[in-house]
């Protein structure tokens, strides 16, 4: 039997793990560069704009959301390539859907930017 790390130990291995995976992902995958891209330009714009702390509160939770969901992808995207590396229609239909996720939520991320920015730009 092996002896088990303690529950810090493990949940410090585990932050450990999870910022090596996002540190993978802004380095790999192109879609998350473009998107880390306009966080920082809507970032600065916020600061420009002197946006209220519930404005800031939903711009980051839309950054958040498309950022996690695109990670998500990206892992199902990975993951459908081992099972099945060659083209396969019902790979190609769960990668679509999982793009699909990622469309929805930078749809909403973007109307949720109108929202905030247009009443200060006009």
């Amino acid at each position: 039997m092996t002896k088990k790390d303690p529950f810090v130990i493990n949940r410090l291995k585990s932050i450990g793990y999870a910022f090596k995976g996002a540190l993978l992902l802004l380095k790999t995958e192109a879609s998350i560069k473009i998107q880390f891209a306009i966080a920082l330009i809507v970032t600065f714009i916020g600061f420009y704009y002197e946006i209220s702390s519930t404005e800031w509160m939903i711009q980051l939770l839309c950054i958040g959301v498309v950022m996690s969901v695109e990670g998500v992808n990206t892992a199902i995207e990975a993951i459908a390539d081992f099972i099945h590396p060659e083209h396969h229609n019902k790979i190609g239909l769960i990668k679509d859907i999982a793009a699909g996720a990622v469309f929805i939520a930078s749809i909403f991320a973007i109307i949720v930017g109108f929202i905030i920015y247009i009443p200060k730009i006009f």
